[in-house]
């Protein structure tokens, strides 16, 4: 039923700047929240930045002041505006949907940040 669809993930020299989108089938206005995680080879899945219902916004401290998830309620879709990016940002970036109860997860989208 729900199918998240990441993209605009890519390669990019550091200090640039990528946008991710993530698009779902379902309609977000009333999902208890929509978030980006992220997994760098090696290591855990993390929280990136998140955004609830209520539009309460949580980033991770790493990317605080650089990146900004934003919500599009008409197009179900969600956005990380990723800004003067670093190679430790190197990694597979998810979208999330979260409910009560349920988390639902896209494949994915790879950003690769070069030195």
């Amino acid at each position: 039923q729900v199918q998240l669809v990441e993209s605009g993930g890519g390669l990019v020299q550091a200090g640039g700047s990528l946008r991710l989108s993530c698009a779902s089938s379902v309609s977000i206005f009333s999902t208890y929240a929509m978030g980006w995680y992220r997994q760098a080879p090696g290591k855990q899945r993390e929280l990136v930045a998140r955004v609830t219902r209520g539009g309460v916004t949580t980033y991770a401290d790493s990317v605080k002041d650089r990146f900004t998830i934003s919500r599009d309620n008409v197009k179900n879709t969600v956005y990380l505006q990723m800004n003067s990016l670093k190679p430790e940002d190197t990694a597979t970036y998810y979208c999330a949907k979260e409910d009560v109860g349920m988390v639902y997860w896209g494949e994915g989208t790879l950003v690769t940040v070069s030195s």
